[in-house]
C-alpha cells in the first residue's frame, strides 16, 4: 500500500485522525502492532471478489465505481442519511454517487465505514484529509490518478496489500474458468482459490430451488429428481472444485433446526419443491439437516474446511428486493442458532469421525459464548483448533464487535489458536479491514499487559499475534509458503 501522504492542493481541511498509533491506546499495544502485526501477510480466506476481474486485471474508471458499484454497507448508510436511490444504486453517474457519499461521510462518526473509508484513502491513495463535500473534488482527482494507473489495477491493489492468498465464493455449478486461468498465470503470485458455496441446493424453501437443480444437474451431468441425485451431483462438483484448488466450503443458514432427522420428510420437502408446492417448516428442517450431514462428511473426506454462517435475516424489504434483488443492504441480524441444533449437526458427524475442520460465524452476537462453548466440545488431535469460532461478521465487524469476539473467544476458548480476520467483501479496496482488525487485536492483548493480566513477554505475545494474523489460518486451511 502507498506510504506517500499527499496534502491536497487548495484544500484546507482537517488532517486525518488515523495516525501511526490509531486505536493503539497503550505502549504494549503499539509495540505488538508495529513489531509484529503490521507487516504480516494476508490470507483473505472468505471474500466475494470476482475471479474474472482478477484474471482480467480490472481497471476501475474512478473511485466511485471502486467504492460504490457493489458495496451494500455504503448503500445502507447513504439511504439512512436520506440519499435518493438514484444516487445509491440508480442511474446517477459514479461521480454524482461519490459526491453524495462524501456528503454523507461526516455523519458517519461512530460507524466502522468512517474508519474503513479513511483507512482506504490513506493506504491506497496517500490521502490524509477527511472526506466531505469540500474535500471531495480533490480526493476524486487524487484517487482516480492512482486507479487509472498500473498501480490501481485489480492485481496491483491485491499485491500492494501483501495478500498471499484469497478465497472467492463460488456456486457448485460454476465452471471456475477464471480460477483455472489465474492458476496457469505465473505472473501473478497471489493464490486465488475457489470456495464451494452450495446454498441454492440447501435452501429447498426458496422459489428458485427447482430451476437451480436443473442448472446443478447440467453442470454435474446428473438428472436430479431424488435426494440421491442431489448428493451425486454435489459429489461430482466437489471433485471438480478440488481439481481447481478448492479447500473450503461455505454455507449461510439463518437459524436452522438440525435436531430434525427424518429422511422421509426430507424427501417430501424436495418432492413438494419440485412440484411447485410449499414444504412445511419441519420438512425444510429435515432436508437441510440431511444435506448438511452429507456435505460435512464429503468435506471431511476431502480435507476441506467447512464454514457455517448463522443468524442472518435476509431481504427484509420486499419492495426493494423485487426492484433490486438480493445483497443490496436490506438484510438484518436475525435469531441465533439454538444450541441443540448446532450440537446435533456437529455431533452427528463427529460420532462417525466425519466432522471436517469447521469455522462457525454468528451475526447475532448474543450467540458468541454459545458457539465458542460448542466448538470446544469437538476438538481433537487431528488439527489444532479444529472447530473455530470465526471472526466478528458483517454487522459485528466494528471496534466493539471485534473486541467482544476476541474477549469471548479468549474467555471460553483459546485465542492463540484463532484463524483471524477476513474481508467478506466485494471490493478490491477492503484490505485495510485486516489492518483494522490487527490494531484491535493488539489493543486487546496490549491492554491485558498494561493491566497486569498478561506478561510483558513480547516474544510470546508477538508470536501469538503473528499466528492470529496469518500463520494459524495458513496452517489450518493449508496454503504453500
Amino acid at each position: 500500500m502507498s506510504g506517500h501522504f499527499i496534502r491536497l492542493k487548495g484544500v484546507c481541511n482537517v488532517k486525518t485522525f488515523i495516525t501511526d498509533d490509531f486505536l493503539l491506546h497503550s505502549e504494549p499495544a503499539r509495540r505488538l502492532y508495529h513489531e509484529h502485526a503490521e507487516h504480516m501477510p494476508i490470507f483473505d480466506y472468505h471474500c466475494h471478489l470476482n475471479p474474472q476481474e482478477i484474471y482480467e486485471n480490472k481497471q476501475f474508471s474512478d473511485i466511485g465505481e471502486a467504492w460504490l458499484a457493489g458495496d451494500h454497507y455504503k448503500w445502507r448508510v447513504m439511504r439512512t442519511c436520506g440519499v435518493p436511490e438514484e444516487y445509491v444504486t440508480g442511474s446517477a453517474s459514479f461521480r454524482e454517487k461519490f459526491d453524495r457519499f462524501a456528503e454523507t461521510m461526516p455523519k458517519l462518526i461512530g460507524n466502522p465505514i468512517y474508519h474503513w473509508s479513511h483507512l482506504e484513502l490513506l493506504r491506497f491513495f496517500g490521502v490524509d484529509e477527511l472526506l466531505d463535500s469540500k474535500s471531495a473534488p480533490a480526493i476524486w482527482e487524487q484517487a482516480n490518478r492512482r486507479l487509472q494507473s498500473r498501480d490501481g489495477a485489480a492485481r496491483a491493489l491485491i499485491t500492494s496489500s501483501n495478500v498471499k492468498a484469497l478465497c472467492t465464493t463460488d456456486d457448485p455449478a460454476d465452471d471456475l474458468q477464471y480460477h483455472r486461468l489465474i492458476a496457469e498465470d505465473k505472473s501473478f503470485s497471489t493464490q486465488v482459490l475457489p470456495t464451494f458455496r452450495p446454498d441454492k441446493a440447501i435452501h429447498v424453501e426458496n422459489a428458485e430451488y427447482p430451476v437451480y437443480l436443473q442448472k446443478l444437474g447440467a453442470a454435474a451431468g446428473v438428472y436430479i429428481r431424488t435426494l440421491d441425485d442431489v448428493k451425486a451431483a454435489l459429489e461430482k462438483r466437489l471433485d471438480y472444485f478440488v481439481s481447481c484448488g478448492c479447500r473450503l466450503s461455505d454455507q449461510s443458514l439463518g437459524s436452522p433446526d438440525f435436531t430434525v432427522w427424518d429422511e422421509s420428510a426430507a424427501e417430501e420437502a424436495m418432492r413438494k419443491a419440485l412440484n411447485g408446492e410449499t414444504p412445511l417448516d419441519y420438512e425444510v428442517s429435515a432436508y437441510q439437516a440431511y444435506i448438511m450431514d452429507f456435505l460435512g462428511e464429503a468435506y471431511a473426506k476431502r480435507g476441506f474446511t467447512m464454514q457455517l454462517h448463522f443468524g442472518a435475516l435476509r431481504n427484509l424489504n420486499t419492495k426493494r428486493f423485487q426492484a433490486l434483488g438480493a445483497d443490496i443492504g436490506c438484510d438484518s441480524i436475525g435469531d441465533g442458532i439454538p444450541a441443540a441444533s448446532l450440537a446435533a449437526l456437529l455431533d452427528r458427524m463427529a460420532v462417525r469421525d466425519a466432522l471436517p475442520k469447521t469455522v462457525l460465524y454468528t451475526l447475532n452476537a448474543s450467540d458468541n459464548e454459545k458457539l465458542v462453548a460448542a466448538a470446544g466440545s469437538f476438538h481433537d488431535a487431528s488439527t489444532a483448533g479444529k472447530v473455530q469460532f470465526g471472526s466478528a461478521w458483517w454487522f459485528n465487524d466494528h471496534l466493539d464487535g471485534m473486541e467482544k469476539q476476541l474477549h469471548d473467544l479468549a474467555s471460553i476458548g483459546v485465542l492463540s489458536r484463532f484463524v483471524g480476520m477476513l474481508t467478506d467483501s466485494r471490493s478490491f479496496l477492503s484490505y485495510p479491514r485486516h489492518e483494522y482488525f490487527r490494531r484491535i487485536l493488539c489493543r486487546v492483548i496490549g491492554g491485558w499487559v498494561e493491566d497486569g493480566q498478561a506478561p510483558a513477554d513480547y516474544d510470546l505475545l508477538g508470536g501469538m499475534v503473528e499466528d492470529i494474523c496469518y500463520n494459524n489460518v495458513a496452517r489450518f486451511i493449508g496454503i504453500e509458503g
